[in-house]
Formats: structure tokens, sequence, C-alpha cells
């Protein structure tokens, strides 16, 4: 267990905004834990993982709790698939490389994707067609009032667009020690329809690709849209892609027909908040060192010096011209302190 007193949270949170601590705690074992939370309530404390899915807006005087579980082992497996366990503490990318290096299928649409293991449950964390329910098997999680361990199944877990029961009902209630997958170790079930993994492949000649082949063409596609945290600071795509009802789509068509969308089911379909965003005239629009990203609109980012007050106040004015301009509410898919 780690003690640090008054220190900064930039190298803490991934859009890199600067704001104090008066107390990290940070543990690598669960019985760490534990007696950090016996010592202290849980409303007294601001849980952190990898703090790629938050926004910082002031100084935290809560003491904060910094999970870095670390470790992977294979729970079982037979010749078809393979259950992997890792600990909350694991970065999402190398675990993600971890597995396809196994050849271990599922989620190598997920490569990239900023933050660690234990939060990609609370978010259900999803891109090109692939979510964390597609393979969750169950996790592990610490009661915080009873200290009492608790496993939850995907039923268990309500998972839902970018939503589960830890940002509902659990909130607050358990912190996430580990989390299991269910993986397929041959006849992997590929997702290339989504994006543009089809036309990367065709471009490279990939005729009969492997999971390798689509994890190298969703990083590729990231790469070339979203900005690396380290060198610029944001937090992934920030707003969530809204969902409206078919006759809410007929309506906006008639005056956007070149609107894209997604559909859900006979009843809804899904917006790309990106290409409203961009439509807006946003896409790259920055005020001081908060912005929008000039290649994705769904990315707000932090050119060095920005505040979260200052990000916050530019999420606000896209929701607000996004509103004016199209009637479609967005909202963050980052959470907000």
């Amino acid at each position: 267990m780690k003690v640090l007193q008054h220190i900064s949270l930039k190298p803490y949170n991934t859009f890199g905004i600067d704001v104090t601590a008066r107390q990290l705690v940070e543990v690598t074992s669960v019985e760490d834990l534990k007696e950090v939370l016996q010592k202290s309530y849980a409303s007294e404390l601001f849980i952190l993982g990898g703090g790629s899915n938050m926004l910082l807006t002031k100084d935290v005087e809560q003491t904060i709790l910094h999970i870095n579980l670390r470790g992977k082992q294979i729970i079982e497996e037979n010749q078809d698939e393979v259950v992997v366990e890792a600990m909350a503490g694991e970065n999402w990318h190398e675990f993600v490389m971890y597995c396809i290096e196994r050849d271990f299928g599922g989620i190598e649409n997920l490569s990239l994707i900023p933050g660690n293991v234990g939060t990609a449950p609370i978010q259900n964390i999803g891109a090109y067609g692939v979510e964390i329910k597609d393979t969750f098997e169950s996790c592990t999680a610490l009661d915080v009032q009873t200290l009492e361990l608790r496993t939850f199944n995907r039923e268990d877990c309500r998972f839902g667009y970018r939503d589960s029961i830890f940002k509902n009902e659990a909130k607050g209630r358990y912190i996430i020690l580990s989390v299991r997958f269910r993986l397929t170790k041959r006849d992997h079930k590929l997702n290339t329809s989504y994006g543009s993994i089809d036309l990367f492949l065709e471009e490279k000649g990939i005729k009969d690709p492997g999971i390798k082949d689509i994890s190298e063409a969703v990083i590729s596609i990231r790469q070339s849209k979203l900005p690396n945290p380290k060198e610029l600071g944001n937090s992934g795509s920030f707003f969530k892609n809204p969902v409206i009802s078919t006759a809410e789509l007929a309506d906006l068509q008639k005056q956007y027909p070149e609107m894209p969308f997604y559909v859900l089911d006979e009843e809804r379909v899904k917006i790309p908040a990106g290409w409203l965003i961009d439509r807006a005239g946003l896409k790259g629009y920055r005020e001081g060192d908060a912005g929008v990203h000039e290649k994705q609109a769904l990315v707000l980012v932090n050119y060095g010096n920005a505040t979260g007050q200052e990000i916050l106040a530019l999420s606000q004015k896209i929701q607000e011209r996004v509103s004016d301009m199209f009637n479609v509410s967005i909202t963050p898919e980052v959470n907000i302190f």
C-alpha cells in the first residue's frame, strides 16, 4: 500500500487535468483494499482506476483510492473455449494483446480502448460492433459496506448501451476486483462489417483474416482518427450515440437525407453523435486549450492547460448546438466529477 499527500492528479487521468488530491492511497492487494475500507466509509473515498472515462472539474478533498490490482490467469479451457481472468488494475489494451497473442478470440475489436479491466464492465465498453457483454463471463466485486465478495454473472450486470448495474442500483456499493471472459480458441466469430474494418482488410489484401488482423485494423483506424492520450489529453468518446425513434429519424431525414444511422430494432435507431457534432460545425472547434478533435468530433481534447471546467463548458455548448439544430439530446459518456 502506498499513501501520497497533496499530489497532482494530472498523471492519473487521461484528460491530463491538473487538479489536486488531498490524499491518494494506492492498493495492490485485496487485503490492502479491505484495510482501507475498514478505516474509512466508502462514501468518504474517491475510487480511481485507469482514469480514462472521467473528467475532473475540481480538486478532490476525498481520499482517492487507486485500484492497482494486477494479474492474469486461465481459469478453465477446452478445445473450443477458454475462460481468462484479469485483475481490475490490468491495462485493458495490454490484456487484449495478451489474449490475441494466445489466439483467444472475442475482444479483438476492443483493441486500443484506454482504461483498465476493472472499469470495463461498469461502462460496458464497446467499439466496432462488439461490447464487453458479448464475452463477459463474470466479475468478482467487493461490497464496500460488508467487505464480502460477490460474483456477478452477465444477467446480474444488466448490461445496456454504455450502461450496467454498476452505474445504477449498485453505484458506489461495489469495487470490481477481477473480470472473467469466455473467449474462443478456434472457429472465431469475426466482426468486420462495422466501421472501416472491411475496407482496411481489402486494402491490405487480406481475404481470410484472423483475430490479429482484426485487431491491427482496429488499431490503425483508431490511431488515424483518435488522439493518443499520452500526447493529447482526452477520454476517448465524450458523448454517447443518441438513440431515437424511427419516426424521429424519418422527420430528420427530410432535412438531412444523408444522416447515418444504425438500426437497433423496429422502433429505434442509433445516430452517430460525432456526425451530429460535425454537421453542427464544431469539428475542430477550440476555445483556449479545450477543443473538439479535428479528426473525430466525438472526442474532446485538452491541448495542454485546459481545466475540467473549461472542457465541461465546451461539452455543454456542443449539447446546446446539437439540440438546437437537430432537436436531439446527446449525453456524456464520461463520468464528470
